[in-house]
């Protein structure tokens, strides 16, 4: 039923996430404590400080191969949103697509973790605004999203320079604002649902 695969989906996260996590633990352990290891740390809470335009150019490729092929399924997304059942109906390969789609946005999230480190809450909380300003057609939430998402990663960027003599980790400050944000979402969607439609 839909509770088995929501909590297979839940778990297939969960195990991975542990394990590599397990290994992030392991190397900062190892790592040399007056050198190495402030630099993982650093990166572990994200930042643009050390990103450079030769990181950009190793990414682009990957990015816009992995982001033109989701924009691609964009039709696809909006038939597998209606439900498993009704997409299989349609003839659709739900599980082959899911795993593209699934595997292409693992690929554009690595790219840009190797360059920043790791930037939480932007991919939960910058779609949902998004949806509220184009609906759930994804043939206008995909572009909204990104020109969204980089707005608000600009804006961001500029408070953790700016905030204080030292530039603030960006990771810390989108963990600050994305938390009551997405609170606040979720208190809306109890409400209202994440569209006007």
């Amino acid at each position: 039923g839909p509770g088995k695969n929501v909590l297979s989906l839940v778990l297939r996260g969960i195990v991975p996430s542990a394990f590599f996590a397990s290994l992030v633990s392991l190397v900062k352990y190892t790592a040399d404590p007056e050198d190495v290891l402030p630099t993982i740390v650093y990166w572990l809470l994200g930042s643009y400080n050390e990103s450079s335009f030769r990181d950009v150019i190793f990414i682009i490729v990957p990015m816009l191969t992995a982001g033109l092929l989701i924009y691609k399924m964009r039709y696809l997304i909006n038939i597998l949103s209606l439900g498993e059942e009704e997409a299989r109906s349609l003839g659709i390969n739900v599980d082959f697509s899911r795993w593209v789609i699934l595997l292409s946005s693992a690929v554009i999230i690595s790219a840009t973790v190797s360059v920043s480190g790791i930037v939480g809450w932007v991919g939960l909380i910058i779609p949902h605004f998004a949806r509220m300003i184009t609906g759930a057609n994804h043939s206008r939430l995909l572009p909204v999203s990104m020109l969204v998402g980089a707005i608000y990663m600009i804006l961001v960027d500029t408070i953790a320079r700016t905030a204080s003599y030292g530039e603030i980790p960006i990771g810390v400050l989108t963990a600050l604002l994305g938390a009551p944000i997405f609170g606040w979402l979720l208190y809306r969607t109890q409400m209202k649902g994440w569209s006007n439609d």
